[in-house]
């Protein structure tokens, strides 16, 4: 494929995952938003009117079986990635995956090995790895002048398990629930900053509502390898708001409003159709706010991260570096997201042949993370860990 050409790039499902993607990939050169793929004929009619210039298809497959895209981001439910993924590769697509990328490891592993056959890219994402703070901590670390790693710990307390949602999303084994959603997102940025070859896992998982059958909220602790330690606390009850240690500032960079006590939960008791509100996330709905530009660096949470000789936070402009004599703010760039960053990646795969770091395997090994959590709330001991895959910085 000649280079000048952009990648005609094919959005499966048009929720809020494969909506957040369009602004990136309309504003990368190097792609065109060449179709989407959604079941709903009035989300499909909504994106056709936008752009009409792509192609709206009722399924995933058929999409995939044209020669209108070069690459498929599957964003539909996580139960249906393997079907979805599978049928894309086997039309010859690269292929990016939304996390988790599967709800176990045996279909993972039937992707990684149909995009080997095929000799095309799997990557998965979006996940809060990709963002720059995260890969500055990461950079900040493998340096070494902080001495090595010690801890990491990433803690987000949200309205999660308030917002609206379907079935699958509160159905642990079609991939719903705290830990397979928003751990996830946890786990894949502690195993980045702490170079990916995580040892052990042991966790707890609470589900403390009854009207909302999934994990809500889990307490993970996390041994790799080199013997640093990590810990993944999540709470989705939309009580206490982990903003308000975060300089208020929340995913995307967006200001969080910490005045709304609890307006997840009474929007919900009050809106008398949770179909409704969950409409309203998808494209073109009222309440689908994908495309603006951040304000500041974005926050999954708090994260801290601790080396024999220093700590590393993050700010709004960047990040602050708590050294044995002083402490620093580093400032980083704004207005590209982890979104962006997909792209970069996935271009470099592409066109230049480089692996991609949050390719299949990595995928793959954050998947066994997510599952060991599950398994080991439900027996109550460490769980070991064999699929694991370091960084290649």
């Amino acid at each position: 494929m000649p280079s000048a050409q952009p990648l005609r790039f094919g959005i499966a499902g048009l929720g809020s995952a494969g909506s957040a993607l369009i602004q990136p990939v309309l504003s990368n050169p190097a792609f065109s938003l060449a179709a989407a793929a959604d079941k709903e004929e009035s989300v499909r009619a909504r994106f056709g009117a936008d752009f009409p210039q792509a192609r709206c298809f009722p399924r995933v497959e058929e999409m995939a079986e044209s020669d209108l895209v070069d690459v498929v981001f599957v964003a539909t439910p996580t139960h249906l990635h393997t079907e979805h993924v599978l049928a894309a590769l086997a039309a010859g697509k690269h292929v990016v995956t939304e996390k988790p990328m599967a709800v176990g490891l045996e279909q993972a592993a039937a992707m990684i090995a149909a995009a080997d056959k095929a000799g095309r890219v799997l990557m998965v994402g979006h996940s809060f790895s990709y963002e720059t703070p995260i890969r500055e901590m990461r950079r900040l670390v493998r340096g070494g002048t902080l001495g090595p790693l010690q801890m990491l710990h990433n803690w987000y307390y949200t309205d999660w398990i308030y917002r609206p949602r379907v079935v699958e999303e509160l159905e642990t084994r079609l991939g719903g629930g705290i830990v397979l959603r928003q751990g996830a997102h946890q786990f894949d940025l502690i195993r980045l900053i702490g170079g990916g070859l995580v040892r052990s896992v042991r966790a707890m998982t609470g589900r403390w509502d009854a009207g909302r059958p999934a994990e809500g909220a889990h307490t993970t602790f996390l041994e790799f390898e080199s013997g640093a330690v990590g810990t993944a606390v999540y709470s989705g009850y939309d009580r206490f708001r982990s903003a308000e240690l975060g300089f208020a500032i929340g995913e995307g960079g967006a200001v969080v409003d910490l005045g709304a006590y609890g307006a997840a939960r009474r929007a919900l008791a009050g809106s008398g159709d949770e179909a409704v509100l969950k409409q309203q996330l998808r494209y073109g709905g009222t309440r689908n706010r994908h495309g603006r530009a951040p304000g500041a660096q974005p926050f999954f949470g708090l994260t801290i991260v601790s080396c024999a000789r220093g700590d590393i936070r993050q700010s709004p402009d960047g990040l602050i570096v708590y050294g044995e004599e002083d402490k620093q703010a580093l400032a980083l760039p704004k207005g590209k997201t982890g979104r962006d960053q997909i792209l970069v990646e996935l271009e470099a795969a592409i066109r230049d042949g480089k692996p991609p770091l949050h390719d299949g395997r990595w995928g793959m090994a954050n998947l066994e993370v997510c599952l060991a959590v599950l398994r080991s709330a439900e027996e109550r001991r460490e769980i070991i860990l064999t699929h694991q895959k370091a960084v290649a910085d």
